[in-house]
């Protein structure tokens, strides 16, 4: 059976990377949609097997600026609460998930930007995807806002946070993730994001001009690992979540 899955993009640059690589070798069906460029989710949302939101340079609260916003948050609920049907949300994807179930997208009280820990809570170890991985392990962080106020959601479980974040990963129910990192990275991922302005101005506000080319270097040393997460990630989510 051929995976068929819809990706909610919301800059060209920032599709799911690795895991995209892992899903064409096996031939999946993908459907892009670029919401920066005008271009409208399927009425018909049924026919997909799961649904990738990916991360952006806007933010969730920005729908004057960016008015599609608003018909994305309705698609994304009518996908994940009335169908009830696989989604894994990144970064931005994340914080759109964690707004439409209820919570709120705040200012992080310092940007998480670099190659930097997370921990997995009690909550992850019989998890379907994440139980397979380290208690602590290395990933790529490019954000300033996080979610907040999701916790007395019954539906909802976190199961990793870190230094700076609370909220690293949570599901709903048993059938959607969000994931505030990017697990997706690849290899030419910071170089390439580095030319957007807002990720350019967050990174050199935070670390001082330079910064690009050392976490470049640093992404790269930590590429083989993170791309191995990847892989146990889009794995288990096809095997134990979309049950194809």
């Amino acid at each position: 059976m051929v995976m068929k899955i819809i990706i909610l993009q919301h800059i060209k640059i920032e599709d799911p990377g690795y895991i995209k690589d892992l899903m064409l070798k096996e031939n999946c069906r993908l459907t892009t949609i670029e919401l920066d460029e005008g271009e409208k989710i399927p009425k018909n949302l049924k026919k997909f097997d799961a649904m990738f939101c990916m991360g952006g340079p806007m933010d969730t609260w920005m729908e004057k600026e960016h008015p599609w916003l608003i018909e994305e948050k309705k698609r994304i609920e009518e996908f994940v609460v009335n169908l009830e049907k696989p989604f894994l949300g990144f970064c931005l994807g994340c914080q759109l998930l964690g707004e439409v179930i209820g919570g709120k997208v705040v200012k992080s009280s310092s940007p998480e930007i670099g190659m930097l820990d997370v921990d997995l809570l009690d909550e992850a170890k019989n998890d379907n995807i994440f139980s397979l991985f380290p208690q602590t392990f290395k990933t790529l962080q490019w954000h300033s806002y996080e979610v907040k106020n999701i916790e007395n959601n019954q539906n909802v479980k976190i199961l990793a946070s870190s230094k700076t974040t609370k909220i690293q990963i949570f599901k709903y129910k048993n059938h959607a993730y969000g994931i505030q990192f990017h697990i997706e990275a690849k290899d030419n991922t910071v170089s390439q994001w580095g030319c957007v302005p807002e990720y350019k101005s967050a990174l050199e506000n935070t670390f001082g001009k330079g910064a690009l080319e050392n976490f470049d270097q640093e992404a790269k040393k930590n590429m083989q690992q993170m791309n191995l997460y990847s892989t146990n990630l889009y794995k288990s989510f096809k095997e134990k979540i979309i049950k194809i």
